[in-house]
């Protein structure tokens, strides 16, 4: 095995009557579908370099297997909204891994899918690192005792939501981070 030294994230939306075509249209969406992907768990990699999304396609081949942490949801509910989140923790110590977190809701917003995801690879990661914090604080106040203790240096969410389909085709949302040698 290899330990990923690149990552990049993407995201996207599938719709079609089939359950199973919706999720190929959203790996599409993401620019992923040539890949055979292989989901793993969600841990940031010590001193993997986060790339753009274009630089991380232009190192596909169709066929490959490629690692990935993945967020999917989907409906065939009219109306439904739901979402799809990575949530990014990353340590100051370069030495030291960070964490990946999937989270995916119905009912949620984007912009509160991407913070709740956001806020769970932080909590991880305060975890591991022994910073005391109050989970009961709500995940702004959280974010500035995580920021605020020197150990953590970034955190971000790669978030996709949308609405189930009004005529009842099955919709599917995707976030992923793609790992790469």
């Amino acid at each position: 095995m290899y330990v990923p030294k690149k990552i990049f994230f993407t995201k996207g939306v599938g719709k079609h009557k089939e359950y199973l075509a919706s999720f190929e249209l959203a790996l599409r969406s993401a620019g992923i579908e040539i890949c055979n992907l292989v989901t793993v768990s969600s841990i940031f990699p010590v001193g993997c370099k986060r790339i753009t999304k274009e630089q991380g396609l232009r190192l596909l081949s169709p066929g490959q297997i490629t690692h990935c942490v993945m967020a999917r949801n989907s409906t065939n509910e009219p109306n439904r909204l739901i979402a799809s989140s990575i949530g990014v923790a990353i340590p100051s110590d370069k030495k030291m891994y960070g964490y990946l977190s999937e989270h995916h809701p119905f009912g949620e917003t984007e912009k509160n899918a991407g913070e709740y995801a956001e806020d769970l690879a932080a909590t991880m990661l305060a975890t591991t690192l022994g910073i005391d914090f109050d989970p009961e604080k709500a995940w702004n106040e959280r974010e500035q005792v995580y920021k605020m203790s020197g150990k953590i240096v970034r955190t971000f969410n790669v978030t996709q939501s949308a609405q189930g389909d009004k005529h009842g085709l099955w919709t599917t949302v995707i976030a992923c981070a793609i790992l790469l040698p």
